[in-house]
């Protein structure tokens, strides 16, 4: 066995040992630090998997799409009509949902 041979015999066994090799040295990075963010062996392995599988490719951009978009806060209560010029602030009683409308004046 030539050393040709040698080096393509141990590359997807070597590859495999460095991919756990740097994923244990993060985790305990990571738990020393309480860094945040992907792992590089995460990463590693995502991309190795997107190489044969189309719908990881599909997931990892779908995954960097969403982490740049904005998040709106759409669970609070509905906003209250507000007129900054006039000031005035339309309130609407919680009891009865059907009454008539408060208006305030504001200073």
């Amino acid at each position: 066995m030539d050393a040709v041979e040698t080096v393509l015999a141990w590359t997807i066994p070597g590859g495999t040992l460095t991919v756990v090799g740097v994923a244990v040295y993060e985790l305990l990075r990571q738990k020393r630090r309480k860094r945040k963010g992907t792992p590089l062996a995460t990463t590693t392995v995502n991309e190795i998997t997107a190489m044969f599988y189309g719908s990881k490719r599909m997931e990892l951009d779908h995954r960097d799409s969403m982490a740049v978009m904005r998040e709106e806060d759409g669970q609070g209560a509905p906003p209250l009509p507000v007129d900054l010029d006039h000031g005035v602030v339309v309130l609407r009683p919680s009891q009865d949902p059907g009454g008539p409308e408060r208006r305030t004046r504001g200073s």
